[in-house]
């Protein structure tokens, strides 16, 4: 049986002619490609073509393209042709003694043949000293040992010493924590490590634990880089994995969380890597928190909801006359109810412990990663979380807070008396000092929204600094052209109009998300509305009418707000049932702390009532006395906010009246507008304007109803003789004819002059 044929490129019948009569190069290409010349070169001394004994010197005098790789090719080829199984004897005999004698020529080396070539050949050619058989049982138990037998320690009972030196050395303290000690430790942790064989990932595991128990020592953190970096997420996603279970009955604890925080912060484990072994899924906690909401959305929702089963009996407890209560605290107790309902939640939802844990270290990056992931659940309704968050932001303003105030107190140390409002325009820009507030603060405010209200001490110290903040923005455009570039050194390459844009953007944002929607859920504070009005008051009034606008918008949505506004709204219905000149103090009083945690509930409500009973008008003026100057201003929106309401129509069925509730409304804003003129009526002027140029003037009869009761200026048709007479007086006998037994004082002239002014700046006299 012979070979199968090759078809020869180069080593052909030419070139075998050739080189029997002792020629050998005459018909080779110079270089030569190496692989296919020795291919065909074995086949042909395998066959008996090219003898032995002449190959040494053929071969060297050649030149290949890569000669560095002539004993490496040899060896695959002699590799490939041993395991023909189909080869001839005579032709394996050949084979063998080829693959000896590129042993003894020194073309091959030993060590390649026993790395690639299969036992039997290898025995064969007399290369190895045992039988093929024994080299096949001793290769297994190699690999045996090698690849599945256990040679690091990784439990502690097996290497008892190495793994308490360990410990010891873990546990030491921080008291050595510079560069050189750290080397040092690092060093003598590997030396433990190839000393008593331990299983480095399970010293990695003690470095983790010891860390975690010592989450303030920062040594830690320089041994940390010296373990794999892809093992740190698996070993703590073991330890995260290790508390899901149903036999351990612990929580995982607050210092693995801690511990995990650290870790992503610095950069040593990436969050989707540890996000991906916490439990329960996201999709579970979302559909069990929607449930709960929409329990506790139904709840808020049958606040004041008249019961058709209620009994005579039950109405009649529930009009008893007598002495009128209102709770302030009802939506907070329902809040209170609801966090305590919800406390196991924080300890089996991994993903809020691993929340809690970055706000621990100040990672705010990747809190607010985590806040955008968990806005289904509402996180920061949790107590441990909103403590976190008030943390952080109590820390982003600490300094611009410490300005404000140093500002504050050297206004009162002035030689002149001034005031606080003048030591925000002033001193600020004596000193030079500018407050700037970081983008991430504003983003928390976003974040925490109405939760805010826990802690009504940071809330006027946000409302302090907000305002600061927006003064030192304005301050640069209102001084002239040579001050206003003595703050652009501290402002930096921006332009003073793009900051002061970006600034009335973030403190309208914040206004917006999270300083109003607080103020409802705190109970009767009017120091905080005076704070909150402090900043509302630096901003456009059209601008403050769309934040009232949106400021009820996400009431719906949410059980808490949404029980805060239906209990005023109940309570303000209550009261005004009972509203009389008799207990006008002490009714008036209940008014006003309902109104300072929700104006525009109150209000609302208050100007409802108004517009169907004109009577209440009197009492609810004089109730108003106890509001402050942000309500004053939330009900005038709402008052703009009735006359723009579509849907009503504004005349009688004969076309010629005016509607009862037009005329109400009207009156209630002049007799509201006479006792206290401080009031701000741009808005309502403009509105005002605004219809006169759509040619709509029936709005008009505000402005004839703030004429005649804050300028006294009465509207009479038909006059009398002596009427007529006293019009051609002075000023004395016009205004005794017009007057109709009305004293004139100087409120009804400051008044006057205060809505002559409010005119000119609207145009109105034109």
């Amino acid at each position: 049986m012979s070979l199968p044929p090759i078809e020869c490129v180069y080593i052909t019948e030419e070139f075998l002619r050739d080189f029997k009569n002792g020629n050998s190069t005459v018909s080779l290409p110079s270089p030569l490609p190496m692989l296919r010349f020795l291919y065909e070169f074995c086949w042909a001394t395998v066959r008996g073509e090219l003898p032995l004994q002449k190959c040494k010197a053929l071969l060297d005098g050649l030149q290949f393209s890569d000669r560095e790789e002539l004993s490496s090719v040899f060896a695959d080829i002699i590799t490939q042709m041993a395991q023909d199984l189909t080869m001839p004897g005579e032709y394996r005999a050949r084979l063998i003694k080829l693959a000896k004698w590129l042993v003894e020529s020194s073309l091959v080396p030993l060590r390649l043949f026993q790395e690639r070539c299969e036992e039997e050949f290898l025995w064969e050619a007399e290369m190895i000293k045992i039988k093929a058989q024994d080299l096949k049982g001793k290769e297994v138990r190699v690999n045996t040992r090698l690849l599945y037998q256990q040679t690091k320690f990784n439990l502690l009972r097996e290497e008892s010493e190495g793994y308490a030196k360990l410990v010891t050395l873990l546990c030491r303290g921080s008291e050595d924590a510079n560069k050189n000690a750290s080397t040092v430790r690092i060093g003598i942790i590997k030396s433990l490590i190839g000393h008593f064989d331990l299983d480095p990932n399970r010293v990695f595991d003690i470095v983790l634990e010891c860390f975690e128990l010592q989450p303030d020592n920062n040594v830690f953190l320089q041994l940390i880089p010296i373990f794999p970096k892809s093992h740190a997420s698996q070993i703590l996603g073991f330890k995260f994995q290790y508390y899901q279970r149903m036999e351990v009955n612990g929580h995982t604890p607050y210092g693995l969380y801690k511990l995990t925080a650290l870790l992503v912060k610095e950069d040593f484990i990436d969050l989707d890597s540890i996000y991906a072994h916490l439990l329960p899924k996201d999709e579970e906690a979302f559909e069990h928190y929607n449930n709960f909401s929409a329990k506790r959305l139904d709840e808020a929702n049958k606040i004041g909801k008249i019961n058709l089963a209620a009994t005579g009996k039950d109405l009649m407890e529930e009009e008893k006359q007598g002495d009128v209560t209102i709770d302030l605290f009802a939506a907070l107790d329902m809040e209170t109810e609801a966090v305590a309902e919800r406390a196991p939640e924080l300890d089996n939802n991994q993903t809020l412990g691993l929340l809690t844990g970055f706000l621990s270290v100040d990672d705010w990056y990747h809190a607010h990663i985590l806040f955008d992931r968990l806005s289904p659940l509402n996180p920061v309704a949790h107590l441990q979380i909103c403590r976190g968050l008030f943390g952080l932001i109590e820390r982003s303003i600490s300094s611009a807070y410490d300005i404000v105030r140093q500002t504050h107190l050297q206004s009162f140390c002035s030689p002149s008396g001034a005031g606080a409002d003048v030591m925000d325009t002033t001193i600020m820009s004596t000193h030079g000092s500018f407050i700037d507030l970081p983008r991430e603060l504003f983003q928390m405010l976003a974040t925490v929204g109405p939760h805010l209200y826990r802690d009504a001490l940071l809330l006027q110290k946000v409302c302090r600094v907000l305002r600061g903040y927006y003064l030192s923005a304005l301050e640069p455009m209102s001084g002239a052209d040579g001050a206003s570039n003595i703050e652009m050194g501290t402002v930096g390459a921006r332009n003073p109009r793009l900051h002061l844009k970006e600034a009335r953007s973030r403190v309208e944002e914040a206004l917006g998300s999270c300083i109003l929607p607080s103020l409802q859920l705190i109970p009767a504070n009017p120091s905080v509305g005076q704070e909150i009005w402090e900043v509302m008051n630096l901003l456009p009034y059209e601008v403050r009418y769309r934040l009232y606008g949106e400021w009820e918008k996400d009431d719906e949505r949410n059980p808490m707000l949404l029980a805060a506004r239906q209990t005023a709204k109940l309570d303000t219905r209550r009261i005004l049932k009972r509203l009389a000149k008799e207990n006008l103090k002490q009714l008036g009083r209940m008014v006003a702390k309902l109104a300072h945690a929700n104006p525009m509930t109150v209000l609302r409500t208050i100007v409802h009532q108004i517009e169907a009973y004109r009577d209440m008008i009197t009492p609810v003026v004089d109730a108003f006395k106890y509001l402050t100057q942000l309500e004053y201003d939330v009900l005038e929106y709402v008052v703009i906010e009735r006359l723009a309401q579509g849907g009503r129509d504004k005349l009688k069925d004969d076309g010629l009246n005016l509607s009862d509730w037009l005329q109400s409304l009207a009156s209630f804003w002049g007799h509201l507008c006479k006792k206290y003129p401080s009031m701000e009526l741009r808005g309502l002027f403009q509105y005002l304007v605004n219809q006169l140029k759509k040619g709509q003037g029936i709005e008009l009869v505000l402005l004839q109803e703030l004429i005649q009761q804050m300028a006294n200026v009465q509207f009479t048709e038909n006059l009398t003789e002596e009427q007529l007479d006293a019009m051609a007086g002075s000023e004395t006998l016009r205004y005794q004819a017009t007057s109709f037994g009305v004293t004139r004082n100087n409120k009804i002239i400051y008044s006057a002059n205060f809505l002559t002014e409010v005119s000119l700046c609207c145009g109105l006299q034109q």
